[in-house]
């Protein structure tokens, strides 16, 4: 069996390859709309490849893009809040499985507990429903997909359950609006949930056409911010800043 491991791909697109189990989050592999484009490298077409399911936090469209969803092959289950099965089953890949908080779901052998996101609502003024999630994935090594999230009260059920957490530390413009974490507030995070192993994401991938050369360190600059924030507030986390495409081991559960 394949090694462990969880690659960024940019964003918040995260492969988790866990116990023979390919999960995909928040696939948004090229430009979004047409004024926010990807500045990272493109996805290598093997990290798409044999994806067995695909997990979406929120229907904003830098986390449901329905380009980025067609291009997957085959035919993986997509997971999705309640309230968006009808916008994700227009990219005609495999089962649309519609969630809620509290909800468990099985992907072979792996378990994904839907968890609370404090986040803006409603991808479109027409739909009623349309919450923002994160998610625990249960294996062999257990997983936190935070999504976008602002500080979270739930966090403290976390603590002591996470071996690996995937926060948000960014965005995509030149300013960080509400229901976000910064590197500051997301280190927090880190040191209220206490993983063994802190990844951040929600960054150093997209921005808005014409602004790309005034972002400057909103850019570049979240991720190493984290770490140095980790490192002051939870020293005894590790922390790895990936760049898109880079991959990292998972370690077993402790």
């Amino acid at each position: 069996m394949p090694e462990d491991r969880l690659t960024f791909l940019g964003h918040s697109t995260v492969l988790i390859e866990m116990d023979g189990m390919r999960l995909l989050t928040d696939p948004v592999l090229g430009h979004v709309l047409w004024s926010i484009r990807r500045r990272a490298p493109a996805v290598a077409a093997h990290h798409l490849a044999d994806v067995d399911a695909v997990f979406i936090s929120h229907g904003h469209f830098d986390h449901l893009d329905l380009k980025s969803l067609r291009a997957l092959p085959g035919t993986p289950t997509v997971i999705v809040p309640a309230g968006l099965g009808r916008i994700a089953g227009r990219a005609g890949l495999g089962t649309v499985q519609e969630v809620n908080e509290g909800d468990r779901v099985r992907v072979g052998p792996l378990e994904l507990e839907m968890l609370p996101a404090a986040h803006g609502r409603r991808r479109s003024p027409r739909l009623e429903a349309d919450a923002a999630l994160g998610c625990l994935v249960i294996g062999s090594s257990t997983v936190y997909f935070a999504g976008d999230t602002d500080v979270l009260p739930a966090w403290d059920g976390l603590a002591g359950r996470v071996d690996v957490a995937l926060l948000p530390v960014g965005g995509w413009g030149p300013r960080l609006g509400r229901g976000h974490l910064d590197p500051e507030s997301a280190a927090q995070a880190a040191a209220v949930i206490r993983p063994s192993v802190a990844v951040p994401i929600h960054w150093g991938t997209l921005s808005p056409v014409g602004l790309h050369g005034v972002m400057g360190p909103r850019f570049h600059a979240p991720g190493p911010d984290f770490a140095q924030a980790v490192a002051r507030v939870a020293p005894g986390i590790t922390v790895h800043v990936l760049a898109p495409g880079a991959s990292m081991p998972l370690p077993a559960h402790a």
